[in-house]
């Protein structure tokens, strides 16, 4: 397999050590994501990086996270070449930046479809121990499908100690233990996870200074503006609930696919009958369980999964459907 083998047909996004095209295989005329990564002017770190993003992604088979197709080195150009699926509709920091353009913004049904999938590709990862450790909205892939990904795992690394101290990851999203360089465990994605939903919904992050000193302040601070009311409180709960100074205090992905939250109050955006509507389409799509839950498709072995209203919500008609 070398370069030959694809046709290039235009450039993804690029960074410091690396380009992503979008490639389309001569022999079977399908699309995919090459990710090139240049290894001559690398470091021993950053090449380690590079090799790692291949083994996490060669290991993991998830519908909730970018697949891995192939790797080979092109010795021209002395990079590692890293097939991947291709994620026709960008990714969540496009579409949030889209809505800001034209001054709109996500239904409450498209954010709890969103978490949804997050939690669910993310549990796949820390169930093998695996941080994913760059959890951001430009790593939150949407297929043609609407189907969310989680992308760009060259970061993540395995937790066989329960405890990591490498300090990395953007920012924006990194957790106050980061922040304060100290070890960290899989609630640190937890912490990220929850500045991606409340920069889904309140299109900024929930965090932001013009320095990084003053971004150090507010994040081990831990406090952020509300939400827009449009949305639900039960949303803003979930987001109160993973954005949680002590990581102990962060709900697992376990925990949040069993928990229930009873949407009785009118009001927010889309609806109550537009959030179960949407995420009960969700699941009908993908074929999953009898009871209607948005977590049976991918958690089967969780009998009791649930993130929907409970059946104290009355519902009387179902909203447009749920797409990013």
């Amino acid at each position: 397999m070398s370069m030959k083998d694809f046709q290039v047909l235009s450039k993804l996004g690029e960074g410091a050590f690396s380009v992503v095209f979008k490639v389309r295989r001569i022999s079977d005329g399908l699309e995919y994501a090459l990710k090139k990564v240049r290894l001559g002017g690398l470091s021993t770190k950053e090449r380690e990086n590079a090799l790692n993003e291949v083994r996490i992604l060669a290991s993991i088979l998830h519908p909730n996270i970018i697949s891995y197709k192939e790797a080979f080195i092109e010795e021209s150009s002395s990079s590692l070449c890293i097939v991947m699926e291709y994620a026709e509709k960008g990714d969540l920091l496009g579409k949030i930046d889209c809505h800001v353009r034209s001054k709109t913004q996500f239904s409450e049904a498209e954010l709890w479809a969103l978490l949804v999938q997050m939690v669910c590709g993310l549990k796949a990862l820390h169930d093998k121990k695996i941080l994913h450790r760059d959890i951001k909205c430009a790593n939150i892939f949407i297929t043609k499908d609407d189907r969310i990904k989680l992308g760009d795992l060259n970061v993540s690394k395995v937790s066989k100690g329960g405890m990591l101290y490498t300090q990395t990851g953007t920012p924006y999203y990194a957790s106050p233990e980061i922040w304060k360089d100290k070890p960290y465990d899989l609630k640190s994605d937890m912490w990220s996870l929850g500045c991606v939903l409340y920069e889904a919904a309140a299109q900024h992050p929930p965090f932001r200074a013009p320095d990084m000193q003053g971004l150090y302040r507010k994040v081990v601070a831990g406090s952020y503006p509300d939400i827009p009311r449009v949305y639900s409180p039960e949303l803003g709960e979930v987001i109160k609930q993973l954005l949680q100074l002590n990581p102990g205090s962060r709900p697992t992905c376990s925990i949040l696919m069993n928990a229930k939250y009873d949407r009785t109050t009118p009001g927010h955006a889309g609806g109550d009958e537009e959030v179960q509507g949407a995420q009960h389409r969700y699941v009908c799509r993908r074929g999953a369980g009898k009871r209607g839950n948005p977590w049976d498709d991918h958690a089967p072995q969780e009998p009791e999964l649930s993130l929907q209203p409970s059946s104290q919500t009355k519902l009387q008609a179902s909203g447009p459907s749920a797409t990013l």
